[in-house]
């Protein structure tokens, strides 16, 4: 699957142990469109190493298969259970590692990062965030499961804010003359 002139493809990740969200989503301007949105899942009694393993595989799988040319991660956000946190963490290290080694670039956004600019809202309530997924993809239902719902939100915040923030900080006749700057030796 190959790239077209001006398309930008970003691979959204909601990180999990037992659940991993990924979704693939094309950008040509301001129109979106889902290329896949699904889950990868291990057992709940694979020992650790080995659902690790299984989601970096997958994810190598992922990337090969829709070729993305950027990725973006939701932050770990976990208030109150350590152990949680650290094996979501675990599975986090092992995503990043997985895009990297596909030579993806990986921006990261808070959860709500992720709702302020998927539904205008911080506090956004998660069918909220399932909506206007479904709204901006133009898809006939909310995606299922809700990670990767989540998913494909991570993804569209991408394109959103990269896309806004990159043209805030260099103005179009800037871009070439401050890529030439940072190519030079």
């Amino acid at each position: 699957m190959g790239n077209a002139p001006g398309q930008r493809i970003t691979l959204g990740i909601d990180p999990g142990t037992a659940i991993v969200g990924y979704a693939v989503v094309a950008a040509r301007g301001d129109d979106l469109d889902m290329i896949v949105c699904n889950v990868i899942t291990t057992p709940a009694g694979m020992p650790l190493a080995q659902r690790l393993q299984h989601i970096y595989r997958c994810l190598g799988e992922v990337i090969t298969i829709y070729q993305p040319n950027e990725a973006a991660m939701e932050e770990l956000f976990f208030a109150k259970n350590a152990r949680t946190a650290l094996t979501v963490g675990q599975a986090r290290g092992v995503a990043m590692l997985a895009l990297a080694n596909g030579g993806l670039s990986i921006a990261e956004y808070t959860p709500m990062q992720v709702k302020q600019a998927v539904t205008g809202y911080g506090n956004a309530k998660k069918e909220q965030v399932g909506e206007m997924v479904r709204i901006l993809l133009r898809l006939p239902s909310i995606p299922r499961p809700d990670d990767a719902a989540d998913a494909a939100a991570v993804a569209i915040c991408h394109l959103h804010t990269a896309r806004y923030t990159q043209e805030q900080r260099y103005p179009s006749d800037q871009r070439n003359t401050l890529h030439s700057y940072l190519t030079t030796e």
